[in-house]
């Protein structure tokens, strides 16, 4: 009988091996095969016009036995989508007689923010079960370390379960979990001397931080100064719960005298927003920064850091500083300063500093956000919004382990996720340097900034919005520069952070809709020139 079992165990083993290899070859096969697509697809987009009329590549489709098919059929709809929902859909739920008047405002504001992101969700794309389905790098999530994530997690020291998890907790966030969190960023920000746990507290996600930092720093119809483009999240956060108003702070992509870089920051741009608002009649409470940037992937240099941090405290504003991917940055060549490694901040009791695991260490699920801060009254205050959006007790548990296995973190987290990370970008950085797409050429954050200018005709927000639809109706998500409050149409934030196979179907994907846009340019040419 043992020897039964034994052979019939030995077979399943063969089997599964021989599965494993097949998919293996497969896997490659697609790979190989979307690589010659997209070589086809590179050279349509730089070839010449005429040329370009009788050409069509068609995108694969992959079935459920994972084999690649090409044909007609597999092309991705040009029509609108049933569904991909758009604005109208929602039209009726926003006549309610049940909701107030800020209930049918949030309703108006999630469904006309959200309904690219819920067709997402109702329709992603799986290599087996649905390979129609949407590509979405449009969301920064970093998807390409999941593999270590899900062994780190599944090991037995997470596995922990006591009275104190189960019942309600400090709502700052568990003692042992601000511990870790004060000693994790003293270490990797660098802090010159170690940071206080009771400076910490813990929140279900950093939109949540920072919209409770809204919420006591300002009052309704106040404002802060946001350089852009920036981070769409901030927004909705600061209008939710406390209703205060985003000051854009806008920068230019074009290089000049005074502009050294695109998107250059500098201290008299953000004393003429300043100026500019006060005049208006705004009241001004604060300065919002993102570093490493969002979406644009720049790092400020300490000094430039210092410069900001002066205005903010000539003026008495707070200093917001969201680091969410200060461990992000790939690029060995350049160093990352933190704020919190500042030995003599200029004002520290105005200077509060957001970071979470979403990003670095690509866990979004887990709904982690913590602040730092020297004010003890604005740690008391924030701190009272863990009542309303505090953390499970276990996730409280397993993020506390996480963060202590420092040597988990230094020899096998980081290193595997800045490679894999520097290797999704040199990919799309490439394929965007043969479609002659210009770019910032970033070594931070999961995403690229890219300019498709040159695909809006006319090139005015109307046309990157339709862009952007053609982009939907080929089941491939990006985040449009509208979005940022970008000055200037025609921006994308394209996220790299995704596993090799899905990128590349991603950019097939979008080398067929430059294609469309091409040719229908290429054909309104001609015909304005036969009209002439």
């Amino acid at each position: 009988m043992f020897i039964v079992h034994f052979i019939q165990l030995k077979v399943i083993r063969q089997r599964r091996q021989l599965d494993e290899e097949k998919h293996t070859q497969s896997t490659c096969e697609q790979a190989d095969y979307l690589d010659h697509l997209m070589c086809k697809m590179v050279n349509f987009l730089q070839s010449g016009a005429e040329s370009g009329l009788e050409c069509q590549v068609y995108l694969p489709c992959l079935d459920s036995r994972g084999d690649i098919r090409s044909g007609q059929s597999a092309q991705p709809s040009r029509q609108p989508d049933p569904l991909v929902p758009h604005l109208s859909d929602f039209e009726p739920a926003f006549i309610s007689h049940d909701l107030s008047n800020r209930g049918a405002d949030i309703s108006i504001t999630y469904h006309s923010s959200f309904q690219n992101y819920t067709a997402y969700q109702q329709d992603k794309f799986h290599e087996d079960k649905n390979t129609l389905g949407f590509i979405n790098l449009g969301t920064s999530e970093n998807k390409l370390c999941i593999d270590l994530m899900i062994e780190r997690l599944g090991q037995s020291d997470m596995n922990h379960i006591e009275d104190v998890l189960l019942q309600y907790p400090d709502w700052r966030g568990q003692p042992f979990l601000r511990e870790e969190v004060a000693q994790f960023l003293t270490y990797y920000c660098r802090a010159p001397a170690p940071l206080d746990p009771e400076n910490v507290v813990v929140l279900n996600g950093c939109c949540s931080v920072f919209s409770a930092l809204a919420v006591v720093l300002c009052d309704p119809g106040e404002a802060f100064l946001v350089p852009t483009p920036f981070y769409g999240g901030f927004a909705l956060s600061s209008h939710l719960y406390a209703k205060v108003e985003l000051i854009p702070v806008h920068l230019e992509s074009e290089i000049t005298e005074t502009n050294t870089r695109p998107f250059q920051l500098t201290v008299d741009k953000l004393e003429q927003a300043l100026l500019e608002a006060e005049s208006a009649g705004e009241k001004v409470r604060g300065l919002v920064l993102t570093n490493p940037q969002n979406p644009l992937g720049d790092i400020y240099s300490q000094d430039s850091l210092m410069e900001y941090l002066k205005f903010a405290k000539r003026y008495n504003l707070h200093v917001i500083i969201d680091e969410i991917y200060l461990l992000s940055v790939f690029d060995e060549s350049i160093t990352f300063h933190s704020v919190l490694s500042i030995e003599s901040l200029p004002d520290p009791n105005r200077t509060h500093v957001i970071w979470g695991t979403s990003k670095d260490f690509g866990i979004s699920g887990f709904r982690f956000g913590a602040l730092y801060t020297h004010n003890k009254e604005v740690a008391s205050a924030v701190g009272f919004f863990g009542y309303l959006h505090s953390i499970s007790g276990i996730a409280q548990h397993k993020l506390s382990q996480l963060l202590r296995d420092r040597e988990w973190i230094d020899r096998v987290y980081l290193p595997t996720n800045h490679s894999r990370l520097r290797s999704a970008h040199r990919y799309i950085t490439n394929k965007l340097k043969e479609l002659e797409i210009p770019f910032l050429y970033r070594g931070a954050g999961l995403y690229v900034w890219i300019n498709l200018k040159k695909y809006l005709d006319p090139c005015t927000f109307e046309e990157e919005m339709l862009l952007h639809r053609r982009f939907l109706d080929s089941k491939l998500i990006l985040s449009c520069g509208k979005a940022y409050m970008c000055k200037e149409p025609g921006w994308f934030r394209l996220v790299f952070a995704e596993k090799p196979l899905r990128l590349k179907l991603a950019m097939l994907r979008f080398c067929q809709v430059l294609q469309d846009q091409k040719r229908a340019r290429i054909a309104r040419q001609l015909e304005n020139e036969m009209k002439d």
